[in-house]
This record gives C-alpha cells, sequence and structure tokens, in this order.
C-alpha cells in the first residue's frame, strides 16, 4: 500500500511539471518517514548528498559536459560538415548524408545531444536550404543525427547508466562505438531510400576536385586526435573513463585555442554552462538514490524479479513489453530522468533473465535516442524548431521515417548481442 502511495505521488508531481529531482526527493522521503518515522528519514538525508557527490566516477560527467562546450566554442562543428559535404555532397541528398557524418563525428567528440542538435542545426539546415532540400527532409536528418552523441562515446547517458547499475564504464562506452556506427549507417540509408522514391527531396550537389577535397580533411586530423585521447586511451586500458575525460577537456581546450577563441569570457561562460548542467544532474541522481532507498526497503524490486520469474512467457517477450515501455515513456519524460528512474528497478529483472548488462545499457539509450524525437516532448526536435524556426509538425513529419529505421535498428542490437559485447571484450585491460 506504501509503495503504491509513493509511486502515485511521483507520477504525480511529474505529470504537473516538478521537477525530476525534486520529484524523486519528495516522494522517497514521503515512503522513508512513511515506513520508519523521523529517525530513518533523517539518517537517509543527513548520508545521501555526501556519498552521492563522492563517487571518484560522477568527475567524469563534468568533464565531459566541459569538453563538449569547448567543442562547440571551437567551431569545429562547421569544419566537420564541410568535410563531409566536399566527399559526398555531390550526390543526391549529399548534404543530408552529410550531416550524419558531421553527428557522428561531433558525437564522437561531444557527448551532448542537444549541443549537436543545435550546433547542426545552425550550420548544416541553412545550407541544405539554400541549395533546395524539401525543408522537412533537412530538419528531420538533422534532430535525428543530433541523437547519435547519445551512443558514441564520450556518451552522457552511457556513463550515467554505468553509475547506476554499477557496471564497467568503460565497457559500455567502447560498446557503444559499433551502435553508433551502425545507426549512422541506418540514417544515411534513409536519406537515401527517401531521395530514391522521390528526387524532388533533394538535389545532387557541386562536385569538387581531389585536391579540395583533401584540403578539407585538414579539419579532420585535430578531431580524430580528440577522438584518440578519450575513445583511444579507454580501449587501450592507458586510461580509465575518468581520467580519459580530463584529458578530453583539456585535448578541447587546445582546440578553442588552435581556432584562436580562447578569452576569459569564454572560457568563463563555459565553466559556468558546465557546473550548471553537472548540478541539474547530481541533484537529479541525489533524488533518485533516496527513491531508491525507500524501493530498497521495500524489497519492491526482488518480488518484482520474483513474479517476472513465474511467468511462463519467453524471456524475448518480457524484454520486448520493457523496451516498448521505454519507447512510451520517451515520449514524454526526459531521458536522464527515464534512465535514473527505471534502471534500479529493471535491471535486475534484465539480469535474473540471462541478459547481459552492457548490452543492455546500450540497448536502453539506443532506444532512449527515439525518445529525443518523438512527440509530444521530443527535445531535439525542439531544439531545431528554435534554431531553425520551422513548425515543430514540420520536423516531426522529417523525423517519422527515421523513427521506423531506428525500431529495425533496436531489433538488431537485440537479435545479436555481440553488436554491443564484440568490441568490449577485444579491450586492453
Amino acid at each position: 500500500m506504501i509503495t503504491a502511495i509513493v509511486v502515485a505521488l511521483l507520477f504525480a508531481m511529474l505529470v504537473i511539471g516538478t521537477p525530476v529531482a525534486l520529484a524523486l526527493a519528495v516522494s522517497g522521503s514521503l515512503g522513508l518517514y512513511m515506513m520508519g518515522g523521523t529517525p530513518m528519514l533523517m539518517g537517509i538525508l543527513e548520508t545521501t548528498p555526501l556519498s552521492t557527490a563522492s563517487s571518484y566516477e560522477l568527475i567524469t560527467i563534468p568533464m565531459f559536459i566541459l569538453m563538449a562546450e569547448f567543442v562547440v566554442l571551437s567551431g569545429v562543428a562547421d569544419d566537420l560538415f564541410d568535410a563531409a559535404a566536399a566527399w559526398i555532397g555531390r550526390l543526391r541528398g549529399g548534404l543530408a548524408m552529410a550531416t550524419a557524418l558531421a553527428g557522428a563525428g561531433f558525437g564522437a567528440i561531444s557527448g551532448s545531444s542537444t549541443a549537436s542538435a543545435a550546433t547542426l542545426s545552425s550550420t548544416t539546415i541553412p545550407a541544405m536550404l539554400r541549395q533546395g532540400y524539401e525543408p522537412k527532409l533537412a530538419t528531420g536528418v538533422v534532430a535525428i543525427s543530433g541523437t547519435l552523441a547519445m551512443l558514441i562515446p564520450p556518451s552522457i547517458a552511457l556513463i550515467l547508466y554505468g553509475i547506476i547499475a554499477d557496471v564497467n564504464i568503460g565497457d559500455l562506452l567502447i560498446g557503444g562505438v559499433i551502435p553508433g556506427l551502425l545507426v549512422t549507417l541506418t540514417i544515411i540509408l534513409t536519406v537515401a531510400f527517401l531521395v530514391w522514391q522521390d528526387p524532388a527531396r533533394a538535389p545532387a550537389g557541386r562536385s569538387y576536385t581531389l585536391r579540395e577535397k583533401l584540403s578539407k580533411l585538414r579539419v579532420v586530423a585535430p578531431l580524430l586526435l580528440l577522438f584518440l585521447l578519450v575513445t583511444g586511451t579507454i580501449y587501450s586500458g592507458i586510461a580509465t573513463p575518468t581520467e580519459a575525460s580530463g584529458i578530453g577537456a583539456f585535448g578541447a581546450l587546445v582546440l578553442v585555442a588552435l581556432a584562436r577563441r580562447l578569452s576569459f569570457g569564454a572560457v568563463r561562460a563555459s565553466l559556468l554552462r558546465s557546473a550548471e548542467a553537472t548540478c541539474m544532474i547530481l541533484f537529479i541522481v541525489l533524488g533518485a538514490h533516496i527513491f531508491g532507498y525507500f524501493f530498497t526497503l521495500t524489497r519492491t524490486t526482488n518480488d518484482l524479479v520474483a513474479l517476472i520469474g513465474t511467468l511462463e512467457v519467453s524471456r524475448w517477450a518480457i524484454l520486448a513489453i520493457i523496451m516498448v515501455g521505454y519507447l512510451i515513456l520517451g515520449c514524454f519524460m526526459d531521458q536522464i530522468a527515464i534512465l535514473i528512474l527505471t534502471v534500479p528497478i529493471v535491471l535486475p529483472v534484465i539480469q535474473s533473465l540471462g541478459f547481459d548488462p552492457v548490452w543492455f545499457g546500450v540497448l536502453v539509450v539506443v532506444t532512449a535516442e527515439v525518445g529525443m524525437v518523438t512527440p509530444p516532448l521530443g527535445l531535439n526536435a525542439f531544439v531545431v524548431a528554435r534554431y531553425t524556426r520551422r513548425p515543430l509538425g514540420e520536423i516531426f513529419g522529417g523525423i517519422l521515417p527515421h523513427f521506423w529505421a531506428h525500431l529495425i535498428v533496436i531489433a538488431l542490437i537485440a537479435a545479436f548481442p555481440a553488436i554491443v559485447t564484440w568490441l568490449p571484450s577485444t579491450m586492453g585491460r
């Protein structure tokens, strides 16, 4: 009965727009008070903030957020799109395909989905519209390409999952590489199909000489080096994810200096934005820990695992139900909030069914990508609308073909776990 009251309060607070961190903390505190009174509640409230903030792995989050801020400040995303456009822009729909490549490249040195969507919106959409691309196609590919930053390392979503689930963060980040490339290829193939279906959606672009193409590649070198500094050191075992995040933030600062955009005001603004984003995430984690203590004491998760064990259905059917649940939640909630709210409950069920937690984490993040672009709260769609002044209905219409394509990718990753688990198995330790 207490559990039902607390869960109902949590969802009621979320429905009326209460910040996720506050909703988790208040509902969890009420549950603890109802179970053990003031002594139990105060004992947990006095110790939880320190135990939450003192986690060594949490250092990874502000460092990667700062790295993303510096990458945006350096302006390298513009050059990245220009380089991709020079090589494949001549194809019909080539600029849209170049947007997907730029999104993957930006995600590999950023980790922030909204930052990626914002940057791509201000650079690639004007270029596509000038060439006569269908606005729906242009905005849709930008919104979906921005989500690649959630999957390709460094990924804040995968780091949070690793912290919540107590899973090796290095394995998660490396496990996201092949699925990230698969999603990028899927976006490109979807664009190719749409253009083949109706050539009027995108004209062929201008051609570039080989010399021009090679000169454009110069901008890729520092980005590739930054990617190797982060993902390469994690994969080889040279650095932990926490150490690699610090290296990445410093490397991104060097990019800013090389671009001659380094100033006290710009660095200060980047640090402040990073601190604000980090505080928001830490507050959510703190609220989740309070709520998690309540769930642990009520043994709700254990009861759920026991109930699943009595069901005479395939474990794949249970997995499918869980994934559908994530797709539905993604339409209404922020992806970070979904991870923090659901993983402590769902992961024990997944492990009891014999599934790999690293594979499940990547699968959940790919599913969360879809939530970033689905109505009514597809955050990336709103970011694109803000920067382009295009109607939301048009943007969601452009996203729809990519939504169906993403469902196919989710099914492939679910059916073939080696897509995720193979690369981590080859890592240096």
